[in-house]
């Protein structure tokens, strides 16, 4: 049997200690036939020396350390492998024991699911709450709560319900995308491989069944493309490639990706497995990348789709499990492995430290073993980030102590606050306070005398696709041929230099407007006429950029075209992922366009030519008397 060609489960099990969870993974294996007859025969030999009152002791089959024999515990994170004709799966027994936290975080870290077990005996247990907080902050989409030892307590179905709706109430507080129940005796074997026949009032799947049919095909993120570059292949002069494991999204040869942090534009001319070449590569695939050009590129960059970027950041937040036996200071530098990168990094501030056990937060202060507190960090070079609730592999970093080398903690990147405006003008840090403007010995109006024009900020806004870029450099042409100074800012460009440690996010763009804004305003405080094209759909952030550049300065054109007839011009892409539901924030699509109540200018985008465009623009910059008449008219 090909077994690669099967859908890979990983899950982890997690619970208190004695819920049987080492049991549950060894009747999984043996009732699956996935133990080897002389293997089976060792274990039965054991378990009689043991006087084990069964036949078998389930849990010899994962309980490999020497210490956790002696002591019927798990202590470290115990990985097996089996498979069934529907599917692979890797399972990670992590320990019960609050003291071992750090491992149970480690086994559910790379886990599709979760199977968290109850003791009906007992019930719904502080280190119940803990387990399922910790899997919630990993991001394990889907849970399963097996209330185990249902032989203990007669089968009851009273039983099974007053756990399930104890465990319900908890969870309400956690954010679990998939939550199922399952009664059973992993000892017994009741609905762990085949349905129970002692708990006729349960007609859902046994645990088995349940892992085979409960879907992950969404669980990975298909839509961001994020390549992390391992190592450059070089084993001839005529060949270069680039490789690593997609982390995220898809790759096709002929894509057109962007390099981080270089900023580099090429193709995709190959992508090359052990097996050969293929069309496409997907996560977790390893593949060589290799571009239609040479590039900069080396170990920790990163490809990505230039319409798609990720985070730069070297400031930011995020929720750490410490996993060191020494406390965390914020007096020490430590390592970050993020992806292929491994660089230094400070503690700015631990927030808060959470109270797994009942979820409210703790005062700040330095973080001790298997404690938990959101933690900002300023890194010594920009990371290529996604918060972890939207990509795990990107999202998701380990802390490696300097001196010893050892990894002391796990973080989980924060999504940046949302913002619908753009930042206050003005800012409130005593540093910002202290600052003044300057002005040099040239005055405005002798660099218009100059110039022979009076700075403007010409800010055409509409949908993407509506023809805004286009008028922009007709304009710049056509004002230049008049004799005029002019520049032109566009969306793309900016983002490719000045905003390319910004996000899409509302936040992100609303940063990207601000500083488009200052950067428009110095243009004309040297007399430079500014021509930009950007979407800005946000009336309220038009309304800032104008106090910004200033009202009088300020001229606002509408290119005003349909939706339909844009998304039809449109050859990125973009507005198909838009419908798709793949692109957030997209004007007129995911996210509303505020048409311009009082323009200076409305342009028919879908009826006017170009010159036509142009010259009512023009038009308008004369009747607001930015064009003087000693610029010179086309001979």
């Amino acid at each position: 049997m090909n077994f690669t060609q099967k859908e890979i489960l990983r899950f982890s099990t997690c619970g208190s200690i004695d819920d049987g969870k080492s049991t549950l993974i060894g009747r999984l294996l043996h009732d699956s036939k996935n133990v080897y007859e002389d293997h089976l025969a060792s274990l039965q030999e054991t378990s009689r020396r043991r006087n084990f009152a069964e036949e078998l002791d389930f849990s010899l089959l994962t309980d490999g350390l020497k210490a956790e024999r002696e002591q019927g515990i798990t202590i470290d994170v115990a990985y097996r492998y089996f498979s069934t004709p529907r599917r692979t799966f890797i399972i990670a027994d992590t320990p019960g024991h609050e003291q071992y936290t750090r491992n149970m975080a480690t086994g559910a870290s790379t886990a599709n699911l979760a199977v968290l077990l109850i003791d009906a005996r007992n019930g719904v247990t502080i280190q119940t709450k803990r387990h399922a907080f910790i899997v919630t902050l990993l991001g394990v989409p889907h849970v399963v709560v097996a209330i185990n030892k249902m032989d203990a307590v007669e089968y009851r179905e009273d039983v099974y319900n007053a756990i399930r709706d104890a465990f319900s109430d908890f969870a309400q507080r956690l954010a679990i995308p998939d939550l199922r129940f399952v009664p059973m005796s992993a000892l017994k074997g009741d609905n762990v491989v085949t349905r129970s026949t002692s708990m006729p009032w349960y007609n859902g799947e046994s645990l088995l069944e349940l892992l085979e049919s409960v879907y992950i095909g969404s669980d990975r993120n298909l839509v961001d493309l994020r390549f992390p570059v391992q190592y450059v292949v070089r084993p001839h002069m005529d060949f270069r490639g680039y490789a690593g494991t997609v982390a995220s999204g898809v790759i096709r040869t002929g894509d057109e990706v962007l390099a981080l942090p270089s900023q580099q534009v090429s193709r995709v001319k190959a992508l090359v497995t052990y097996d050969g070449e293929v069309p496409e590569a997907y996560p977790p695939m390893a593949v060589t990348v290799v571009l239609e050009d040479e590039r900069d590129i080396s170990r920790g960059d990163m490809l990505v789709h230039r319409h798609n970027l990720p985070q730069v950041e070297r400031h930011f937040e995020a929720m750490v499990v410490w996993m060191g036996d020494q406390p965390l200071d914020p007096a020490k530098p430590y390592w970050l492995k993020h992806t292929t990168q491994t660089l230094r990094a400070r503690i700015d501030e631990v927030r808060y430290r959470t109270d797994v056990n009942t979820l409210q937060r703790m005062p700040a202060a330095p973080l001790t073993l298997n404690e938990i507190g959101r933690v900002v960090f300023t890194a010594t070079k920009p990371l290529f980030v996604d918060a972890y609730q939207r990509n795990r592999e990107t999202g998701s970093f380990i802390i490696i102590d300097t001196t010893t080398n050892a990894t002391v903690g796990a973080g989980m990147i924060i999504a940046r606050e949302p913002a619908g405006r753009l930042p206050a003008q003005t800012a409130s840090s005593a540093t910002a306070a202290d600052m003044h403007a300057h002005s040099g010995s040239i005055t405005p109006e002798e660099r218009a005398r100059q110039l022979g024009q009076q700075p403007a900020t010409i800010w055409l806004t509409g949908l993407v696709g509506a023809g805004k870029t286009a008028i922009a450099y007709a304009l710049e042409r056509r004002l230049f041929d008049l004799g005029a100074t002019c520049v032109v800012l566009d969306g793309e460009n900016v983002r490719l230099g000045l905003t390319r440690d910004l996000d899409f996010s509302a936040a992100g763009r609303a940063e990207h407007l601000r500083r488009v804004a200052e950067v428009a305003k110095l243009l004309n405080a040297n007399g430079v006429i500014a021509i930009c094209a950007f979407a800005s759909p946000d009336a309220a952030q038009r309304a800032q950029i104008a106090e910004i550049v200033g009202a009088k300065r300020f001229i606002e054109v509408f290119v005003n075209a349909p939706l339909d007839w844009c998304a039809q011009r449109d050859t990125s892409g973009l507005y198909a992922k838009a419908r798709a539901g793949q692109l957030e924030n997209f004007p007129g699509v995911t996210a509303p366009y505020d048409p311009p109540c009082a323009p200076a200018l409305t342009l028919p985008g879908a009826e006017i030519t170009l010159d036509d465009a142009v010259a009512r623009l023009v038009a308008t910059l004369r009747t607001h008397k930015v064009l003087s008449i000693a610029v010179k008219e086309t001979p």
